[in-house]
């Protein structure tokens, strides 16, 4: 049986190599650039909302908008910090305030501008380019995010999960604001809340099954 002095020696006789993880601020920024050119594309390929130059001198507009930018960046900070052993859980709520003003702009627009909707208002065709605006948006981020917490050495996933769905989710939300004019329907809370909540639900589920403890690599260490 071996004892723990020469479980030790064995183990430090032949040490793997050790390769520093990036700086969360540094994978953060990386995927936000991926995001900013997906939209991008996306803006590209299907055209800007038609009411976007009105829609910008809205006082209230604007702040959803920079909330929702907002909190999927700091979403996806936290997301790598959260995904190091040695970093507070209470990472996890660098992206609520701004969360929290980004959902309360959605509901406040919601109110004020509610237009009640008739069968023949809810066009299909509209409705499918939102649907793909949603998977062309989220399939790609997501699957980036994850890709660049794969490797990440943390002893708690749940909470990098958490703040990668919540970082999705929103940089999702901000392609559909922009290409899709539903703010002043029924339709915001399908495409917007409804959005929100498939991707916090699918990448949950995902995130369970690429992020769990059992992938940790070892060889991996914390980044500074």
């Amino acid at each position: 049986m071996t004892t723990t002095p020469g479980l030790i020696a064995r183990l430090s006789s032949h040490p793997a190599p050790v390769r520093r993880a990036w700086h969360p601020a540094g994978r953060a920024a990386t995927w936000l650039g991926m995001s900013a050119a997906v939209i991008g594309g996306l803006a590209l390929l299907h055209g800007p909302r038609p009411d976007l130059a009105a829609r910008l001198q809205e006082e209230n507009f604007c702040l959803g908008c920079a909330a929702c930018v907002a909190t999927g960046a700091l979403a996806a900070l936290a997301a790598f910090l959260l995904s190091l052993p040695d970093r507070s859980r209470l990472w996890l709520l660098l992206p609520m305030p701004a969360a929290a003003l980004w959902l309360a702009s959605v509901g406040y627009g919601c109110l004020s501008h509610w237009v009640p909707l008739g069968d023949a208002a809810i066009d299909p065709a509209e409705a499918w380019r939102c649907l793909t605006t949603l998977v062309l948006a989220w399939v790609p981020l997501s699957a980036a995010l994850f890709w660049m917490l794969r490797r990440s050495a943390r002893l708690r996933p749940q909470g990098a999960v958490l703040a990668a769905s919540m970082a999705a989710a929103a940089a999702t939300a901000s392609a559909m604001t922009l290409i899709h004019a539903f703010d002043a329907s029924a339709m915001i809370l399908a495409w917007t809340a409804g959005a929100a909540a498939l991707v916090l639900a699918a990448d949950a589920a995902i995130g369970r099954a690429v992020l769990r403890p059992g992938r940790t690599q070892a060889g991996i260490s914390t980044a500074s």
